[in-house]
């Protein structure tokens, strides 16, 4: 026996560690900071950032919408669901049902909000339910980014997630029904390959090369305010996901995490 279990230790130390995979809902679209406005394309997909890999079929999101920003109480809010077309989204190892849109932008802050449907995970026997938000800006003019939107889970950014310097800090704050959420442990991932729009499809090319798959996915906590800070050290997109911020919430009979995930962009200063 003693043998056996050395020859189990052996080979685990032989075989290399599995990649971390870390899944990720994306609302993309190529600029936060736009000088002036005008329609912009936008993607959602449900995938794995760093590597670009396997990408996860969405189902018909439960609510997508955006809100308008320019220090109006109440904001201006916008049902967007009805804009969303399916689509099919190519990684480099498959492709999965997305979802794409367009909208009209002017000026201030725009947040648009997105509920998917809860996604399966059959390793897991789980499901997986994460409520994201990305910020775009127009013109530099003033709006709310800094609000709460009253999503059940979300991430209130405390610093503009559209104006980050590379070695800036981001800082959010983790939200469950309005309440911070002490200790959340939040997943950090470099989207890595660049979304073309046009093609439906990451690009192949990588941005970054990690030394370890420790690199490819970082993990951080909140403190017991909800509040986390994150130094950033390469100019691009951001994605930060706070993890099953609701151990009781359920799906179908079934296990379901509840996270809440934000994206921020960090430009190179010339």
């Amino acid at each position: 026996m003693k043998k056996f279990l050395s020859a189990l230790a052996c080979l685990a130390l032989l075989t290399p560690a599995a990649p971390a995979l870390a899944h990720f809902q994306i609302i993309y679209t190529p600029e936060m900071a736009m000088k002036e406005g005008g329609k912009i394309d936008l993607a959602l997909v449900f995938s794995h950032p760093f590597d670009a890999g396997h990408t996860m079929d969405m189902g018909e999101p439960e609510q997508f919408f955006v809100i308008r920003s320019r220090g109006e109480n109440p904001p201006q809010k916008t049902d967007l669901l009805k804009t969303l077309k399916p689509i099919t989204w190519t990684s480099l190892t498959n492709s999965g049902k997305a979802w794409e849109s367009n909208y009209a932008v002017r000026g201030g802050d725009y947040i648009f909000c997105l509920i998917p449907q809860p996604y399966y995970e059959p390793e897991e026997e789980a499901y997986i339910k994460q409520n994201t938000k990305l910020i775009v800006n127009v013109g530099g003019e003033p709006g709310a980014w800094m609000e709460p939107v009253g999503l059940p889970a979300e991430i209130v950014p405390l610093n503009k997630p559209y104006d980050r310097w590379t070695g800036n800090v981001f800082q959010g704050k983790v939200l469950l029904h309005g309440k911070p959420v002490p200790g959340a442990e939040i997943e950090i991932e470099y989207l890595n390959h660049e979304p073309l729009l046009d093609k439906k499809a990451f690009a192949k090319k990588a941005a970054v090369e990690a030394p370890q798959e420790a690199f490819a996915l970082q993990t951080i906590f909140a403190d017991d305010n909800g509040i986390f800070t994150f130094g950033i050290p390469k100019a691009g997109w951001w994605g930060f996901a706070a993890l099953d911020l609701d151990p009781e919430y359920t799906y179908k009979g079934k296990k379901c995490s509840r996270d809440a995930v934000i994206w921020m962009k960090a430009v190179d200063m010339q």
